[in-house]
């Protein structure tokens, strides 16, 4: 998730015609690597692959217009599980805590998780997180910033303190990475800060996959040195030549391969995001859904 607004260009007859294409296209080169799953890929966190997930950011937008709609329509395409995110309207684009659990519930889908800051209004999100059911909070951005060892030292002490407070709470504090976090200073990855001196027991950590291949590094590498560490992923495909979001298949990240390791992770939950679009947020996601449904069915 970023920070700004992106636009969200209208979707053109033609541009459909395109995405049909572009996803037969897709549909053939997943066919082979679909095959190389193993089929204990779906039992992997709750329900595997069928429990698909997305966060809010990707459909920023129409949630600022029509929440609920917006929702309604997320549902019918297939998600199970939804993760807010800050806006001007709010944590919860506009709709109050409890309204946005009883629509959740009422279409049959999870309010899991939620992205805040810790600010000011901490306190306030703390409670309204607490309100809605929701399992984990996610701080999207360090407390302060500063690209030093000392202020992720800083951070990681306060995020320890923080997941004491949502322990009591009955919540699970986390921590969701950009690409900055894998900057170096004095040769150490700055992340790795983070993952060394938060306390797993009080600390998610929620792993944006896109952004840390955009950042030059490798997932899998991250599974293997601190496995079970990653309850939460961001699934996210990176066009690596203009460094945005994409499709899945049509970036960079090597989704069917870093899902195959998702138990070594301790990926419990997984949020499509796609911050940019080829065409509409709607007509993405589908794509989206559509090779998550070619390598699990």
């Amino acid at each position: 998730m970023k920070e700004s607004t992106l636009s969200n260009p209208d979707a053109s007859a033609r541009g459909r015609q395109s995405s049909r294409r572009d996803f037969l296209k897709m549909s053939g080169a997943l066919a082979g690597g679909a095959l190389l799953l193993p089929r204990l890929l779906r039992a992997s966190g709750p329900g595997g692959l069928k429990n698909r997930g997305i966060q809010l950011y990707t459909v920023r937008a129409e949630m600022t217009a029509d929440a609920k709609g917006t929702l309604q329509k997320l549902a019918r395409m297939g998600i199970s599980e939804i993760e807010s995110a800050r806006s001007d309207k709010g944590n919860y684009y506009g709709l109050q805590p409890k309204e946005i659990r009883q629509i959740c519930a009422d279409l049959g889908m999870t309010l899991r998780s939620g992205h805040v800051h810790v600010d000011k209004d901490w306190e306030r999100s703390l409670d309204q997180a607490a309100e809605t059911g929701q399992q984990y909070i996610i701080s999207a951005i360090l407390p302060s910033p500063g690209q030093t060892r000392s202020n992720y030292q800083a951070a990681a002490d306060r995020f320890n303190s923080l997941g004491e407070q949502c322990k009591k709470a009955g919540l699970r504090f986390g921590y969701h990475n950009h690409d900055s976090e894998f900057e170096l200073e004095s040769g150490k990855i700055l992340y790795d800060v983070l993952l060394e001196r938060t306390d797993p027991a009080l600390v998610t950590m929620e792993l944006d996959l896109g952004w840390v291949v955009a950042a030059g590094q490798d997932p899998l590498k991250y599974f293997r040195d601190h496995p079970g560490r990653f309850a939460l992923w961001h699934l996210k495909d990176m066009d690596m030549t203009r460094r945005v979001s994409t499709e899945f298949g049509r970036g960079s990240v090597p989704i069917p391969e870093i899902l195959r390791h998702a138990g070594q992770s301790g990926m419990k939950h997984f949020f499509l995001e796609q911050e940019e679009y080829a065409h509409s947020a709607f007509e993405s996601i589908q794509l989206d859904l559509d090779y998550l449904r070619q390598l699990h069915d």
